[in-house]
């Protein structure tokens, strides 16, 4: 099995991220400012080369206007494409 960075469910998740961070209308430091964190932090999460915990995810998703639950049914949606 490939590292989990380099799994389609990670890239997937990576790209639904950075997609709901432009839909909101935000900039990466915009957006690592209200999470308290570095842009380089945001920048390193949307290349897939750091991971979040639930924790993280759930703050993340909910500056960006969206509800944990809402993000993975998307997530899930997303990922059913990709076949066995």
């Amino acid at each position: 099995m490939p590292k989990s960075i380099h799994r389609q469910e990670a890239q997937i998740l990576v790209a639904l991220i950075r997609e709901y961070r432009i839909a909101a209308g935000l900039k990466q430091t915009e957006l690592s400012e209200r999470l308290g964190r570095t842009q380089s932090f945001i920048s390193d999460v949307e290349r897939g080369q750091r991971r979040l915990d639930l924790v993280q995810l759930r703050d993340l998703v909910t500056i960006l206007g969206r509800t944990l639950p809402r993000f993975v049914q998307e997530f899930e949606r997303r990922i059913a494409g990709l076949g066995p």
